[in-house]
């Protein structure tokens, strides 16, 4: 097990001993809008005030800009809650934040056939 202040608090066989929403203490709901394949980036200010380890985690995945997706993968929380802390980090001005860019149409029919196909051919 590791020590209270050196990051996420892990149990080898019991896995997170903190629950996912006491890192953002109950916060259920960003303070900026968010979408999943949003673009974050660390814009090298510090942030006043304290962070929890999972922010300064968070911090350091941005360096290079990367999706709220990613970033929940590699802090492995849930989105809702990696959207809270990530919200924090813009409001502090840590973090800079860029809405997804859509070249062609989300919804378009073709695209997704082409996706179902590529699922069948992995099954």
């Amino acid at each position: 097990m590791t020590a209270a202040g050196d990051g996420p608090w892990l149990d080898d066989a019991a896995g997170r001993l903190v629950r996912p929403f006491t890192v953002s203490n109950g916060r259920t709901r960003p303070t900026v809008a968010l979408d999943l394949m949003s673009q974050v980036m660390a814009t090298g200010a510090t942030p006043l005030g304290y962070l929890g380890p999972e922010h300064e985690q968070a911090l350091d995945l941005c360096r290079a800009p990367v999706s709220i997706a990613e970033v929940a993968a590699h802090l492995k929380l849930p989105a809702a809650v990696t959207k809270v802390l990530l919200s924090d980090l813009v409001d502090c001005g840590a973090l800079t934040t860029k809405p997804p860019e859509f070249h062609h149409n989300p919804t378009d029919r073709a695209l997704l056939e082409a996706v179902l196909d590529g699922l069948r051919r992995q099954l």
